[in-house]
């Protein structure tokens, strides 16, 4: 039996070896936000290593995927009844990620199906995002659809179709904006070689995005003292609304 088990882990290895490899590199793995900060740009880049260094006569379809941090979030639904916008309905989700990005080479209906789409989370509308709240799939994915769309306006979910670039079907490249509003917190990169509709190679890297300076200890602050946080915030609106006054009185 022992001559089996080796024989079948030298077959595992020469299978494997005959996989093509990604080799990835970031223009930065951490991003700092200050209060100048106005948004980002992140270059996701690398190379193609095939087996024995044949390169195929088709070219590559290659996704790039930033995302992060994941978080529970609850989508509510308003109405307005007797002339009053309120809140109707609502659906909580546990892993809502607070940004999401993602480019291809082409669309990603012509880069996989709905099944292997949906199993790596490639494109928005294949994010798994855990519903928390018992609800049918009809309102589910209405909720998740309206989640999406609030998100892309805010610049905090990205789709680029055609937004990498293969040159010589080896080395690929792709920027994907990092908006003001994008939650601190450890992201990962996510880059997948794909061919005949199933994921063929897959590499990862971290990426960390902060506050720095006087954000960063505000922002510490708020989160080991929320108590002494939210005082000093009402403090300061009250001392700004009574100075607005004083000077309303003058003028």
């Amino acid at each position: 039996m022992r001559w089996l088990a080796a024989l079948l882990l030298l077959l595992a290895g020469a299978a494997q070896a005959q996989q093509p490899r990604l080799v990835t590199d970031l223009s930065q793995s951490r991003i700092d936000i200050s209060y100048r900060f106005a948004g980002a740009e992140l270059l996701i880049f690398g190379a193609i290593q095939y087996p024995d260094g044949v390169v195929p006569s088709e070219p590559p379809g290659i996704a790039v995927i930033l995302r992060g941090p994941v978080e529970p979030i609850t989508v509510r639904k308003k109405a307005r009844i007797a002339g009053i916008w309120v809140n109707t309905e609502a659906l909580r989700f546990e892993s809502a990620p607070g940004y999401y990005a993602v480019a291809t080479t082409k669309p990603v209906r012509d880069l996989l199906d709905e099944r292997n789409a949906a199993i790596y989370e490639i494109g928005l509308r294949h994010l798994q995002l855990s519903p928390a709240t018992a609800a049918d799939a009809e309102t589910t994915g209405r909720f998740q659809e309206g989640l999406v769309k609030l998100r892309v306006s805010e610049g905090l979910f990205v789709e680029q179709p055609y937004g990498v670039q293969v040159t010589d079907r080896i080395l690929y490249r792709a920027r994907l904006p990092i908006p003001s509003a994008v939650p601190v917190g450890n992201y990962q990169a996510e880059i997948y070689l794909i061919s005949d509709g199933r994921v063929r190679a897959r590499s990862t890297a971290p990426v960390i995005i902060d506050k720095t300076g006087f954000e960063r200890s505000l922002y510490v602050f708020a989160q080991d003292h929320g108590f002494l946080y939210g005082l000093f915030a009402v403090a300061l609106a009250v001392a700004m609304g009574v100075a607005a006054g004083q000077i309303g009185r003058r003028a």
